[in-house]
């Protein structure tokens, strides 16, 4: 049987919800995390864990669609500034490194090397890359958003400029992009309201082949 949701459920209404909407946590659609790294005005590296985002592309390009960037952060000031930025997709192994970005978010401190990653210049923009992901998407800003006029967050498009991608990830049969040592996932407060007792937390997803749909 199918349950309706057109209103915040009753169980729900003394959570703290961090600024998203109640169907967030309903939903608990999944994103993939990566981190955003930049330069901020004094030289120093700013990054940014982040997820809430989709990849598209045509044949004039392919994008990055950042769909909750906020407007009094580092990250969207750095991006309005420069104009560049790189995403870096890390696996399980340097998550934990990559969360202590949000810690070490002083203007003045070198974000990427504080949380024992490493900066390296990026191929194609002028951005910081984290040498120890393994997929970089070197990217220049095209447009922004607000969702509703008056929002705090936007909706913010990257158009992709350069991939930079380890070989044994890029290789299916050695390595690949999934699985245990691959893309990770923002699970976001996962709910169920008809029993949600005000405890809950975020889980990390990893993706996982299923059905061959054949040849192109």
């Amino acid at each position: 049987m199918k349950k309706e949701y057109s209103a915040m459920p009753e169980s729900m209404k003394k959570m703290e919800t961090y600024g998203f909407s109640w169907m967030d946590f309903v939903t608990a659609i999944p994103s993939p995390l990566f981190v955003v790294t930049s330069y901020k005005s004094n030289g120093k590296p700013n990054a940014c864990l982040q997820s809430w985002a989709c990849f598209n592309g045509s044949s004039s390009g392919f994008y990055a669609i950042l769909s909750s960037v906020n407007k009094s952060g580092h990250m969207y000031q750095t991006i309005k500034e420069t104009g560049e930025a790189v995403l870096n997709f890390p696996s399980v192994d340097i998550y934990e490194k990559c969360t202590a970005t949000i810690t070490n978010n002083g203007f003045d401190n070198d974000e990427i090397t504080l949380s024992g990653l490493t900066a390296e210049e990026a191929a194609k923009v002028h951005a910081p890359r984290i040498k120890e992901c393994f997929l970089n998407l070197e990217c220049r800003y095209l447009w922004e958003r607000e969702m509703k006029d008056g929002d705090t967050h936007v909706l913010m498009c990257l158009e992709v400029v350069n991939i930079c991608v380890d070989e044994v990830h890029l290789d299916e049969i050695i390595q690949g992009r999934y699985g245990e040592m691959g893309y990770l996932y923002n699970i976001h407060y996962p709910i169920n309201p008809e029993n949600f007792a005000g405890k809950s937390h975020d889980w990390i997803g990893i993706l996982k082949k299923s059905k061959d749909m054949g040849e192109y």
